[in-house]
């Protein structure tokens, strides 16, 4: 079989070329942008899918160097450090303990499902945590850290089951979070704080155009916000090396406590930082970081996977999608920022901290801003349920 070998400037092209495609079929088909499905995904898994099919056949596998989804999910990473005001934090602290509350109680009942429902089908129920909250909560790199773990244990092809259950995460919670959340807006009248009448929410949706839109920007300004950004994602690589040596962290953490940081000492300095411009920033290097996962996903993991793993998978799917529309949105407060936490509640808890964002953004893109959301998955996404998932799983782990 023939390999084609595409660089980082190559894989970014066609990464670029089917997030286009992506938001072309959200546009023409009603379903994908009734439910707001992420153009990203929708481009990323056709490319993946042909990948396949070409794989099959023989014809051709293509190697892509994803050098830069690094690059792009450490800044988008940043932005979002930026976004977390102490001032605005205090307002949201309740909600963050709820929401860290919640992603602990999932982490828990996606490893009794895997655990014990590895074991009804004869496994060994240590192999049923690389189909719980290893892959799902933990994604890819959770993934490939605790797989080898496993494997130490004795546990056979723990990676291999891992890193796929991990993949069927990334697309399942995608695809479930944006229906969840659009039908709780659509049911219960539910819309942004800064959009304050219905009428205005039926000419913005209406019109594709929200609050969230970026609008007019001065290129001072845009300059501005990317000088921030680069800031912060290099300081972040400093602060990522020295809390490395205590404690095994995603390596984007370092630019997101960068951010956080400048955020509050600009703030009191009453100095004015771009904040729609690193908003929009950010986004971009989101689809870019999420359309170069995608098109590298490898789906012949998932053909492989025998009944039992389909079978488990298949039940976390159905759990997560009633705990996300009923648990999360009624906790969180059963408004216009918990439909959108619900959405993201969907991508964090199926994949990663990246596509619950994704899934977030997809909704305000359409209904308005969440700040509140946006605040808060992120804080607990990428950097508190890391500890506890660690530890949750470990006692799994004793325990099976």
């Amino acid at each position: 079989m023939n390999v084609l070998e595409l660089d980082m400037y190559q894989a970014l092209a066609v990464a670029v070329v089917m997030l286009v495609f992506g938001r072309f079929l959200v546009k023409k088909i009603g379903f994908l942008s009734k439910y707001c499905i992420p153009a990203p995904v929708v481009g990323g898994l056709i490319f993946a899918i042909l990948h396949v099919i070409l794989r099959s056949f023989g014809i051709v596998e293509f190697n892509l160097d994803t050098t830069l989804q690094g690059v792009f999910m450490t800044a988008f990473f940043c932005s979002v450090g930026y976004v977390a005001s102490f001032r605005e934090l205090k307002k949201g602290g309740i909600g963050v303990i709820k929401f860290l509350i919640l992603a602990i109680l999932i982490c828990c009942i996606q490893d009794v499902i895997g655990g014990f429902g590895a074991r009804l089908f004869g496994l060994d129920g240590r192999l049923g945590l690389a189909m719980g909250s290893i892959p799902l909560v933990g994604g890819h790199g959770t993934a490939g850290s605790f797989g080898p773990f496993l494997e130490d244990l004795g546990v056979a092809n723990a990676t291999t089951v891992a890193v796929a259950a991990a993949t069927y995460g990334l697309i399942a919670g995608c695809m479930i979070g944006g229906p969840i959340a659009t039908s709780k807006i659509r049911k219960h009248n539910l819309r942004s704080a800064a959009i304050k009448t219905p009428e205005e929410a039926k000419a913005a949706e209406a019109s594709g155009t929200t609050d969230a839109d970026p609008g007019i920007f001065h290129e001072p300004d845009l300059m501005n916000a990317t000088i921030y950004i680069v800031i912060g994602v290099g300081l972040g690589t400093v602060v990522s090396a020295l809390l490395g040596k205590l404690i095994t962290l995603p390596g984007y953490i370092g630019a997101m406590i960068v951010g956080a940081i400048i955020r509050n000492i600009q703030e009191a300095r009453k100095v004015q930082i771009p904040m729609k411009e690193m908003g929009s920033l950010g986004n971009i290097c989101l689809s870019l970081f999420l359309g170069l996962a995608m098109i590298n996903l490898k789906l012949w993991q998932l053909v492989s996977l025998a009944l039992p793993m389909i079978v488990i998978l298949l039940v976390q799917t159905v759990v997560m999608f009633f705990f996300a529309s009923y648990v999360v949105y009624t906790i969180m407060g059963r408004d216009y920022d918990a439909a959108t936490i619900s959405s993201g509640f969907c991508g964090f808890g199926m994949g990663a901290t990246p596509n619950a964002m994704a899934n977030m953004q997809a909704i305000t893109n359409k209904y308005g801003p969440a700040p509140v959301a946006f605040m808060i998955v992120p804080l607990v996404g990428s950097l508190f349920i890391d500890f506890f998932n660690a530890a949750i799983i470990t006692a799994f782990a004793n325990f099976l």
